[in-house]
């Protein structure tokens, strides 16, 4: 089976996370995909496969005749999906010998060339987009088909490979996938996260990220006799917010460039409240984004009182490459992986986070690897099975790369 047919078949299985509810997994519907999962992994000859209380998936397969000594590898993907746009039901369409133009979807929604011109380069490959209704679901249902394809060839076709420790994750949408990940009985010494975009793409490098919550006190009289007397805490929250740069906000900003971004906003005259994002790559730099946050809060208490303005903040995941870089052979044999299933590797830096910055530094080194899919979190998510293939043949490089390794 090819791996484009077991996304059509996993994106069938609504698995759309949810951060409000707070429980783990944060929405049971994820233990439907997982139990699959399961079956298929055992059909396979994974007798140790199970999914454990909390939704996550774990499975290995023993090292080949002769690869004992190798170190063991970890693959991972994730099965939760974004709630950014319908996650069910869930049409995919296939569009065969693709033609490189626009391409209608339905439901008012266009495929445009024009707006993503990434599109002429898939001219001639079977396209997978969806009907304009929902997403498609290919991050990350397409890292974890391109898994199942990558060991049910290796193992039908006796391809080398070391012991490789598979596992698929509920909640990484809502920057959960490696909350409750049991790393020891995972058991690889290294690891790839399979959720990335187009193949190719490698990344060890990643934001360092922090949560911040900033809370205005004002205070509230009859406007008509309210000169020298009202505080008005919405007028505070867009005073603080103003004292921030301008110019490092997210529709600014690309590359390696940090920003603070306004997530939410709610007032009255009495009280107040802002939530931010804060990223930056640079550790530096993001300590100093934070500092500044504080000082812009502290300039304010002196001018209004103190505990007018009070900040939050809370860090939520940091960038891997300093953990990646002392076993810098995980993005070399990425390369070569790539380069043997005829694709160029492009090294970037990830504009969010990832389960495997997490996981790095938990202990377990982990850059991530592109699927072949594009424009996720949205109705204009799309991949290629031609990519998906690729995408596979990089895992199965992969392992015969680490096969040969001690």
């Amino acid at each position: 089976m090819r791996a484009y047919e077991r996304l059509l078949q996993y994106v069938q299985v609504h698995t759309t996370s949810d951060a409000s509810t707070g429980t783990h997994p944060s929405t049971p519907r994820q233990f439907d995909l997982a139990r699959q999962l399961v079956e298929e992994l055992k059909a396979l000859g994974l007798a140790d496969a199970h999914v454990d209380e909390h939704c996550y998936v774990y499975a290995s397969l023993a090292a080949a005749p002769g690869c004992e000594a190798a170190p063991s590898l970890g693959l991972i993907a994730h099965m939760d999906t974004a709630d950014d746009a319908p996650g069910a039901p869930v049409h995919p369409q296939l569009h065969p010998d693709y033609d490189g133009e626009s391409v209608v979807l339905g439901h008012g929604v266009t495929l445009d060339v024009g707006r993503f011109g990434f599109l002429k380069a898939l001219k001639g490959q079977t396209l997978i987009t969806t009907d304009g209704a929902t997403l498609l679901g290919a991050d990350d249902k397409a890292g974890v088909a391109e898994i199942m394809t990558a060991l049910e060839r290796i193992l039908a076709e006796g391809l080398p490979h070391g012991r490789l420790c598979i596992a698929f994750t509920p909640d990484e949408e809502i920057g959960e996938g490696a909350s409750l990940f049991d790393l020891p009985g995972f058991g690889a010494k290294y690891a790839y996260t399979v959720d990335g975009g187009d193949v190719g793409e490698l990344e060890y490098q990643n934001f360092n990220a922090a949560g911040a919550v900033v809370s205005f006190k004002g205070f509230s009289v009859h406007p008509g006799s309210a000169k020298n007397l009202m505080v008005n805490a919405q007028n505070l929250a867009m005073e603080f917010h103003a004292a921030l740069p301008a110019a490092d906000r997210p529709e600014h900003t690309e590359g390696w460039e940090g920003f603070f971004h306004l997530t939410s906003m709610t007032g009255t005259v009495s009280s107040a409240k802002l939530g931010y994002i804060v990223r930056d790559h640079d550790k530096a730099k993001f300590e100093a984004r934070k500092a500044l946050m504080q000082h812009t809060a502290a300039v304010m208490n002196e001018r209004y009182g103190e505990g007018t303005v009070t900040v939050e903040l809370k860090d939520s995941y940091y960038n891997m490459e300093e953990k990646i870089l002392p076993h810098f052979h995980l993005i070399e044999n990425a390369k070569t992986a790539c380069r043997q299933a005829g694709v160029e590797p492009v090294v970037q830096p990830i504009r969010g986070g990832t389960d495997g910055a997490t996981l790095s530094h938990m202990g377990l080194p982990c850059p991530n690897l592109g699927t072949g899919g594009f424009n996720f979190h949205g109705v204009c998510e799309c991949i290629t099975a031609e990519k998906m293939d690729q995408a596979t043949e990089v895992l199965i490089n992969l392992a015969a790369l680490y096969a040969k390794a001690e």
